[in-house]
């Protein structure tokens, strides 16, 4: 693919992405040949049965993972180019993760979680904390920014996770079955706050095997044995959420 191919509003292309473990007999294939791209303000689902390739997916995403073969471009920058030290800041400044297990930093109060990045990132610690309360703002828990994931519940939890991914201005959320551990109401309510993130410019994975869950993005990707076998459009979820009744 030529480098001038990557349109401006895109924030991630996977270009035949494959990932193979091992090799000869034992040679496991978890994706074959994925071609994905998600735009500005756009939230693509990705669903699939456990072991169809969606976590691996998203690790290389966010240049966890180097693919056997195959690009990936974050916001303009091909992965595959990227020095050890340019990698971790693009996770720092442009990728955001949002865990099924909320991933905080216990001895850290909510503030503080969402403000670490900034700090590791060399932010003065004012302005990282003024951008980090702004964060929180975001997510409805300005009011609990003293408190330690210990004393929160698992939706205000992932809220101050979605908080951390976004702070900073980062432009790319991958969120890998953020409401996989809270209720329906809660779920929903973190849901809702990541689709307020896109709609303000971001864009965004979600993982997940729910399609009430997946009725919140804009397409839905199918996954099988490593392969988008199937897509869909935010128009077809009237018949995906019947489905999942």
């Amino acid at each position: 693919m030529s480098r001038a191919a990557i349109g401006a509003s895109e924030l991630l292309r996977l270009d035949a992405v494959s990932m193979h473990y091992g090799s000869g007999e034992n040679s496991v294939t978890a994706l074959s040949g994925v071609d994905l791209s998600v735009r500005r303000g756009e939230l693509v689902a990705i669903m699939g049965a456990s072991g169809s390739g969606k976590s691996t997916l998203l690790t290389i995403a966010g240049g966890l993972v180097t693919p056997t073969s195959g690009e990936v471009i974050v916001d303009g920058e091909w992965l595959r180019d990227a020095s050890p030290k340019r990698m971790a800041a693009i996770r720092r400044r442009t990728l955001g993760f949002v865990f099924q297990d909320f991933n905080l930093v216990p001895a850290l109060t909510a503030h503080e979680n969402v403000s670490l990045p900034l700090e590791l990132d060399g932010w003065k610690t004012g302005k990282a904390r003024r951008a980090a309360l702004d964060a929180l703002r975001l997510v409805e828990l300005e009011d609990r920014a003293s408190h330690f994931p210990d004393d929160l519940s698992g939706g205000q939890q992932q809220r101050v996770a979605i908080a951390r991914a976004v702070v900073g201005g980062r432009s790319l959320i991958l969120a890998d079955e953020p409401t996989g551990a809270l209720d329906s109401q809660t779920g929903e309510l973190v849901l809702r706050m990541l689709r307020t993130r896109i709609d303000e410019g971001a864009g965004g994975i979600l993982v997940t095997h729910d399609p009430r869950h997946a009725a919140w993005a804009d397409r839905i990707v199918f996954l099988r044995d490593g392969r988008v076998v199937d897509e869909s459009r935010r128009d077809d979820a009237a018949s995906l959420l019947g489905a999942g009744a």
